[in-house]
């Protein structure tokens, strides 16, 4: 991948050639060019083993890069130990010391800073009434929910007013609607602070709802860094189109190309047209992509350019809307999304619909397995 170009005035961190092995041996971290802007929020995202928290540690000072450079704000970060980086961060496990107050966790790093006493009083209640915890400085971290530690632990991560902060699968631990919330807490305090974020997480609704940017990483490389509207429309290749939200896929091979379209011929001989991104010459093997609420059905598909017969397998509820389980042009798993109000009450499970879709909405990719 091109890493793009960020006038050095934008750019907080910036990692070139880093690379990353614990054995001398297998690399963790591949090659790694990156841009971190001043205050954006910026999501590392992948599957265990895809090197994306090694990259928050090696950022961070707890891990060290085996090749390349990283800097903050120019200066070099390589060596610098990680007490003096002035980095915020926030884990899993929330890391409080359990013989503390709430007031006294947030306290201790201005006291490593050496602040006066009553300027860790105000910024220690700043910071608490930031996270809306004001009245529970005296309270020690085994007295509080998940949820509260969890606030605790961000709110002392940026009490300090560090310019960067990082966070490691912060809400791993939460349940779902408390997670949820604190998505949405944690994007508020960072739009209404301007602090530059760097996000660690598996989980790819999260990476979407909270990013400005979000760099999809596999095997220790970025596969793909953009806004969370561009991966979910525009993925660059079957990885980030697979990996980013629902998806469909339907494997052919390339008859010809023109105007950035190609005409794809599937497993059973059926033809149709799709948008070119990896496809670039005739009898290549690709993997085309489009995602659930892009198909048509019924009276809708007539006007599709590409069209076809797809037999109904199963109805999956979801509150408001309907999935469709279909086996259409050879994937006995195509998912198309019906809103509760459109559905059809007369189908039935061994049912042959009428679907379609257009050109520009089906992607053709690097072939999944090639």
């Amino acid at each position: 991948m091109v890493p793009e170009v960020v006038p050095d005035t934008e750019v907080l961190v910036s990692f070139r050639g880093v690379q990353k092995s614990y054995d001398g041996e297998s690399l963790i971290v591949k090659h790694l060019d990156l841009d971190i802007r001043k205050g954006e929020f910026l999501t590392l995202l992948g599957p265990s083993g895809s090197g994306k928290t090694t990259c928050l540690m090696m950022l961070a000072g707890f891990e060290t890069p085996t090749h390349g450079e990283i800097r903050l704000n120019g200066a070099l970060l390589n060596h610098v130990p990680p007490h003096k980086r002035n980095i915020g961060m926030v884990f899993q496990n929330y890391a409080l010391f359990p013989h503390m107050t709430v007031g006294e966790n947030l306290a201790y790093p201005l006291k490593i800073r050496n602040f006066s006493k009553s300027d860790i009083d105000a910024k220690v209640m700043h910071a608490l009434s930031m996270v809306k915890l004001e009245k529970l400085a005296h309270r020690y971290p085994a007295q509080l929910s998940g949820g509260q530690q969890q606030r605790v632990a961000l709110a002392r991560a940026l009490v300090f007013n560090p310019q960067l902060v990082l966070m490691d699968e912060p809400l791993g631990a939460l349940d779902k609607q408390l997670r949820e919330h604190m998505q949405m807490e944690i994007k508020h305090i960072h739009d209404s602070l301007g602090v530059t974020v760097v996000y660690v997480t598996h989980d790819q609704g999260e990476a979407l709802t909270m990013s400005d940017r979000v760099a999809v990483f596999k095997d220790g490389i970025i596969q793909q860094i953009d806004s969370a509207y561009n991966l979910y429309e525009a993925p660059v290749n079957s990885f980030v189109a697979s990996f980013i939200g629902e998806n469909n896929t339907l494997e052919g091979e390339v008859q010809s190309l023109q105007d950035g379209l190609c005409q794809v011929k599937l497993g059973d001989g059926i033809g149709l047209t799709a948008k070119a991104v990896c496809a670039d010459r005739a009898g290549a093997r690709t993997t085309m992509s489009i995602r659930p609420e892009r198909v048509r059905l019924n009276g809708a598909s007539e006007q599709c350019a590409n069209r076809f017969q797809g037999k109904l397998q199963e109805f999956i509820y979801f509150g408001d809307h309907v999935r469709l389980r279909m086996d259409v042009a050879g994937n006995p798993s195509f998912i198309v999304k019906v809103p509760v109000s459109e559905l059809d009450g007369s189908w039935s499970v061994g049912d042959s619909i009428s679907l379609g879709w257009n050109p520009e909405d089906i992607r053709a990719l690097d072939p999944l397995n090639p």
